[in-house]
């Protein structure tokens, strides 16, 4: 019974950023529970390499190009999803990206370039998916925050921001589509080793011993780390969970 709670098979799932850090992992994660998983990203060399890997690991998976800052490439996007499988169950919104800079010393385009990418591609895809997954009797939505919704930091503004706001995006997507039987959550990963922290690491002097010293587990998160939280809340393991923000960082948060 209760390996059935969290059987994902014939569900299908979207991971937007899924072809590389945390979004692969829960892709992984996704599909090694069952579900059919797509990957979209706009890199397709690193697309088809996810794709790759997925597929050895023997998870059913597909990868399709997708800017999810473009409201058109959305649309086709969805449209294909559609078009190949006539539903979708998961929705997990984890494209994103940040610049580091002291608030004063953003542009405006740099500032936008953030909040399209981690916030609005978010609201697109959601919006995108609700039909289909009405269509399907229900669904998941799973936005990725970070532990930057709960703290500050003086080269993340843009970042922190657009995280916060993914935060109150969930809650109302929550209380929105409860009648719809769509659970709408947000996880808020802690310090994950990716391509994106090799970078803070890389600009920001003294990172890496800081987060050792203040994260209870001792260590850097890893992708695979994130795949279990996925699939709880993909699952019907979450039917009565809906508007939460789960933090998964070692114990960060709580130190």
């Amino acid at each position: 019974m209760l390996e059935r709670m969290f059987d994902l098979t014939d569900r299908i799932a979207l991971v937007t950023g899924g072809n590389g850090g945390i979004g692969l992992g829960m892709a992984r994660g996704l599909g090694q529970a069952g579900a059919t998983v797509i990957i979209t990203g706009r890199n397709a060399e690193k697309s088809a390499a996810a794709l790759r890997e997925l597929q050895s690991a023997g998870v059913r998976a597909e990868a399709l190009p997708c800017d999810v800052t473009r409201e058109d490439a959305v649309q086709a996007l969805f449209a294909q999803v559609e078009a190949r499988h006539g539903k979708l169950d998961i929705l997990v919104n984890n494209a994103g990206s940040t610049v580091r800079k002291q608030p004063q010393d953003f542009t405006l385009d740099e500032w936008k370039s953030v909040m399209d990418l981690n916030l609005t591609g978010a609201f697109l895809c959601a919006r995108a998916a609700y039909p289909l997954m009405v269509k399907a009797g229900g669904g998941k939505v799973i936005n990725i925050g970070s532990i930057m919704s709960l703290f500050g930091a003086a080269y993340a503004a843009a970042y922190s921001a657009s995280k916060g706001g993914i935060v109150q995006f969930t809650k109302s997507l929550a209380v929105a589509w409860a009648k719809d039987n769509i659970q709408a959550n947000a996880v808020l990963p802690g310090w994950i080793d990716t391509e994106l922290t090799v970078g803070a690491r890389a600009q920001v002097a003294g990172l890496h011993e800081r987060v050792l010293a203040r994260t209870p587990a001792g260590r850097w998160g890893v992708p695979q780390d994130l795949a279990g939280v996925a699939v709880f809340l993909a699952s019907a393991g979450s039917d009565f969970v809906t508007g939460t923000a789960i933090t998964v960082d070692g114990g960060y948060a709580a130190a």
